[in-house]
């Protein structure tokens, strides 16, 4: 099935300072034969979405270095310490100046590298069959990210901030929200602790 089919972007959020890792950039971390960062976005581009944006922030021009911007687009966003609200209110500010017709978005995030295009294209297939306009991980019976956003709620992606992120939305549309179980792959890397148990795991 062709990608152009579905109309989703996929949105990487790696604009965060990993302040809990000391002076190690996570988004570089090696994970199989990339980084964390370059194994989302093998994942992203594999799997059915339309086009893949990353937002950059603390150390962008490091971590810009390894990316092939021929691959996959990115944005720089220079509050990132404004926190991820503010961060995904960027990124879908530099999707929309594309004037792309887009029936959703989906969110992710740049330390989950259980999550691959499986699982990414099981969420988009369900974005197209099911009633629901917001397709999020469940997390005990909440939802978070990964998550698609139809187009019905880029408004309100559109106006987050350093306050207000997705888990917000997510937490006042619960109606209009499928849960999808991830079966482990929604796992984060906060600390080394947690990527050293992860990379040895996998």
């Amino acid at each position: 099935m062709g990608k152009t089919e579905h109309n989703i972007a996929i949105l990487i959020l790696a604009a965060g300072g990993s302040t809990r890792m000391g002076n190690t950039i996570k988004q570089l971390l090696p994970w199989k034969n990339t980084t964390l960062l370059g194994h989302a976005i093998s994942e992203a581009k594999a799997s059915n979405a339309l086009e893949v944006m990353v937002v950059l922030g603390a150390h962008a021009h490091k971590i810009r270095k390894e990316i092939n911007e021929e691959e996959v687009l990115t944005a720089i966003h220079v509050d990132w310490e404004s926190g991820l609200g503010s961060s995904l209110a960027f990124g879908m500010r530099q999707l929309w100046s594309r004037n792309t017709p887009l029936e959703g978005v989906l969110v992710m995030l740049v330390d989950q590298p259980l999550i691959n295009s499986d699982y990414i294209n099981r969420m988009i297939a369900l974005f197209h069959t099911s009633e629901k306009k917001i397709i999020a991980t469940n997390y005990d019976k909440r939802g978070g990210v990964p998550a698609i956003f139809g187009k019905t709620y880029f408004n309100e992606l559109l106006g987050l901030n350093a306050d207000f992120g997705a888990k917000d939305i997510l937490t006042r549309r619960k109606e209009d929200i499928l849960l999808v179980y991830p079966k482990g792959k929604a796992i984060d890397v906060d600390t080394m602790e947690d990527y050293d148990k992860l990379y040895k795991g996998h």
